[in-house]
């Protein structure tokens, strides 16, 4: 099952190019090419998981020397 990113861990896992990678969405059960509207679709389904009043988790920043493949998705 995919996860369910929360908006800002969706936010911050953009490449410095302001997109997403192709393995990063399909993580996220995203297809390829993305289909207009995914990113408000992930946030809608991520806030209907949420219990009431849960804070969102903490973002993680990705371990030193972590590479990515960047494809300008945006």
């Amino acid at each position: 099952m995919p996860v369910l990113p929360s908006p800002e861990v969706i936010e911050a896992a953009k490449t410095p190019k302001g997109a997403w990678t192709r393995a990063q969405l399909a993580e996220w059960g995203v297809p390829w090419p993305p289909p207009k509207g995914w990113k408000d679709e992930l946030i809608k389904r991520w806030k209907a998981a949420q219990p009431d009043g849960a804070p969102p988790p903490q973002h993680r920043p990705a371990p030193a020397g972590f590479a990515q493949e960047a494809l300008d998705v945006g």
